[in-house]
């Protein structure tokens, strides 16, 4: 039996082969989960071409999370396929390169709202989107987000540290609200991966340079693997008990001092 037999999970954020998503939609069927998959506008071709190379292809349903009719239709999207939804998979974020890379004090409220409403208000909106899809679910329904720890001012990281900030937030108040209805809220926070997203960072170089010295487990910056086993783990029934959580998968970084 695989962790995730005769679930179905929907994972946003495929856009490559070398990211959290990707490999956590891979894990997912390869332990037997149905997947869905969610793309918008001309990333949604990658996500197509991405989908092909995963074990089995799955349909790639229209979701731009800032597009309340797309919110709106994703559960007749999602019926389209599944009855329900036993999981789900946020992996979205964006900040303007405005703010960040060194410009924390120069940021302009629009680019920073831009960056908040995409990589932290998601979540709220993609968990109320899903909901009567997840309580339809085998009880026990998980949804699991990706950041990046908000404890600490990173180098360059700026405002979209501010929006993980928030992100991480709004995953507790989730907890929150979600657990009467028995669907956990969780996130995975990884350490830096050279993915697609993480070289649009200007200076991403800084922050990822002496993670591997100092993690006592080390970290290979070149894989998504062990995040991908992290977050597939989450989704399954061997967490029953847990929500509001963040479980670092970082090398054992977040936790050695300066």
């Amino acid at each position: 039996m695989g962790l995730l037999d005769g679930k179905t999970i929907l994972v946003t954020g495929v856009l490559t082969d070398s990211s959290i998503a990707f490999h956590t939609a891979r894990l997912a069927q390869e332990e037997g989960a149905t997947v869905l998959l969610t793309s918008f506008g001309r990333q949604a071709k990658l996500t197509q071409a991405f989908a092909k190379r995963l074990p089995q292809t799955p349909p790639v349903l229209e979701l731009d999370v800032q597009n309340s009719e797309d919110l709106a239709n994703l559960d007749g999207a999602v019926r389209e396929h599944a009855d329900s939804l036993d999981g789900v998979v946020h992996s979205i974020g964006f900040a303007p390169q405005s703010v960040m890379g060194g410009n924390f004090l120069a940021g302009e409220w629009p680019d920073v709202a831009t960056a908040v409403e995409i990589s932290a208000y998601s979540l709220k909106a993609l968990a109320v989107a899903t909901h009567q899809l997840l309580k339809d679910g085998t009880p026990g329904g998980s949804i699991v987000g990706l950041t990046f720890d908000a404890t600490l001012a990173w180098p360059v990281y700026d405002w979209m540290g501010v929006a993980k900030a928030a992100f991480e937030s709004t995953s507790r108040y989730l907890a929150r609200d979600l657990g009467p209805d028995n669907i956990r809220v969780n996130l995975v926070s990884a350490g830096p991966i050279r993915t697609t997203a993480a070289k649009s960072i200007p200076g991403f170089e800084q922050l990822d340079a002496a993670w591997p010295e100092r993690s006592p487990l080390g970290w290979d910056n070149t894989t998504a693997e062990p995040a991908a086993r992290g977050v597939t783990a989450l989704l399954s029934d061997w967490f029953p008990a847990t929500t509001g959580e963040i479980v670092h998968v970082d090398g054992g970084f977040h936790a050695m001092g300066f």
